[in-house]
């Protein structure tokens, strides 16, 4: 359960877009400014549960640096916002109202405008824009009026919206579910998917010197945003960085059941175990689904030797391993909208 925090009322962040001087002066002083149609929000001390619309947590001191995962819990209407396996923020929201619901699944931050205006929705603002598909969905500044009444975004307090957007990049893993577990940090021996000899490690670990994850989402980063997807459905597994197929190989999968929906961001190298350490977050569409520990099922798959190689070649911190029961076919994934949706959106 979340613990109480400092108080941090909203008198920070961008005065976003058709503010008149005064309300950017307002917000300069630290003022608490009623904007029409959106709601400013206000940084609280609160346990979680008892967040009102408009209310939220941010502490980013918690875990300054490392992956990060965004969490939207569409039974609580909350954020849900991990560093390195950290929570360092909790928000309330608002998501897609009946016939326009928000989909459930895994997707990336395409694309980031402080400014930016619905193309759809009579130029509606929609300040802090983190895009998530290209038929609409997104995080973004907007009023909450304390149940799901968007077209399908997710609505966040403004105050909050300027403070993740500060912190996103293209590319940050954002799970949209009907249920969630905080992350598990967990160290795979060998290397995920295969493995290697002793003597080896010193390679696969010179093979992530240099490589880093964008620390921010500056318009000429051109890192690509790598993600390994399993399906346990077509016993196949691919590498894809941004929106191309690079490898695909076949999968083995141990032992009766499904393996659930799962995300694994790479925190880097462990010496100790001569492995990868990974933070992992297993979530299900269903709020009632059953939850399997990431750890299981990452043990009970083996992939292709020859992709194996390939996607060592590629592994960076931050890169994305998704496991799911779905099929890898347009229905599920299309290559550079979402990554994988598992429940239905009309958005």
């Amino acid at each position: 359960m979340q613990q109480p925090k400092p108080v941090n009322t909203s008198g920070s962040g961008p005065s976003g877009p058709g503010l008149t001087r005064r309300q950017a002066l307002a917000l300069a002083g630290g003022g608490v400014l009623a904007l029409p149609g959106l709601a400013f929000g206000q940084q609280v001390i609160k346990d979680i549960k008892d967040l009102k619309p408009g209310e939220f947590t941010w502490h980013p001191e918690r875990q300054p640096a490392g992956p990060l995962a965004i969490v939207v819990s569409l039974p609580e209407q909350l954020v849900h916002v991990y560093r390195n396996g950290v929570r360092i923020a909790v928000s309330t929201c608002s998501t897609g109202k009946p016939g326009h619901a928000t989909p459930t699944g895994v997707f990336v931050v395409l694309q980031k405008d402080m400014n930016h205006h619905s193309s759809t929705y009579n130029n509606a603002p929609m300040p802090n824009m983190n895009r998530l598909t290209w038929s609409g969905v997104a995080l973004h500044a907007g009023k909450l009026p304390g149940y799901p009444a968007s077209h399908g975004c997710v609505r966040l307090p403004l105050a909050f919206s300027a403070n993740l957007f500060g912190i996103t990049h293209i590319g940050t893993p954002v799970i949209i579910s009907g249920a969630h577990s905080d992350p598990f940090e967990l160290t795979h021996p060998g290397l995920v998917l295969g493995s290697y000899a002793a003597h080896e490690f010193d390679d696969v670990v010179a093979s992530l010197d240099g490589k880093k994850a964008p620390a921010d989402w500056a318009s000429d980063e051109t890192y690509p945003v790598t993600t390994i997807i399993a399906s346990a459905a077509d016993r196949k597994v691919e590498l894809i960085e941004n929106d191309k197929v690079l490898a695909s190989g076949g999968l083995t999968l141990k032992g009766d059941g499904q393996l659930g929906s799962h995300v694994l961001v790479l925190k880097g190298a462990s010496d100790a175990a001569q492995g990868m350490h990974w933070i992992g977050l297993t979530h299900a569409a269903d709020p009632v689904g059953q939850l399997v520990s990431d750890e299981d099922a990452l043990n009970r798959l083996t992939a292709d030797k020859d992709f194996v190689d390939q996607m060592s070649a590629r592994l960076h911190p931050g890169a994305i391993m998704i496991l799911t029961d779905l099929p890898l076919t347009p229905d599920s994934r299309t290559g550079d909208d979402f990554v994988i949706v598992d429940g239905p959106g009309d958005a």
